[in-house]
């Protein structure tokens, strides 16, 4: 590691005595530059490692004029409580269970039959955050492009708390 090192004088005893012996110290700088390099290569990896786990969301810009939907193509998705997930048809509100395990099977269903499928996504007070992710997940699974996530209204948050009375 360091190393001290004397060199002997050339003058002989009696020169020694009057003038001070002086030593070099060097330094083995190996360990230091390994050590950075261990660094160096540790958060590289790690950086490179690591990925972001962000969904890319694009909002439309608001408009004064919304385009009216047609009620044959748009499917309503509420979020409730205990990870409850139920969806109805067009405008016609009449709640159908579905959950999270058959959530999949449903969205394939309906975007085989309906050709321009268009999901509304409505979480209510009582849902969880988890639950707009996993539904954002299905979306990109299931490759449906055309979704809103909007407010619920007062008749379907009505609606999902008369569903989830015990």
């Amino acid at each position: 590691m360091a190393a001290i090192t004397q060199s002997e004088s050339s003058y002989g005893r009696s020169c020694t005595r009057r003038m001070r012996r002086r030593s070099s110290v060097s330094i083995d700088m190996t360990p230091m530059v390994d050590l950075a390099f261990l660094l160096l290569t540790f958060f590289v990896l790690t950086r490179s490692l690591y990925e972001s786990r962000v969904i890319k969301i694009t909002m439309p810009e608001q408009s004064r004029d919304p385009v009216p939907l047609q009620d044959k193509r748009v499917v309503t998705l509420l979020l409730g409580k205990d990870n409850g997930v139920y969806w109805y048809p067009g405008a016609t509100p009449a709640l159908n269970a579905v959950g999270f395990s058959g959530l999949r099977k449903l969205l394939l269903a309906k975007k085989a039959a309906i050709p321009d499928l268009v999901v509304l996504v409505k979480a209510s007070d009582r849902s969880r955050y988890q639950n707009i992710i996993d539904v954002l997940d299905e979306f990109s699974i299931t490759g449906i492009n055309n979704y809103f996530i909007t407010d619920i209204t007062a008749e379907d948050d009505g609606l999902l708390a008369a569903r989830e009375r015990p």
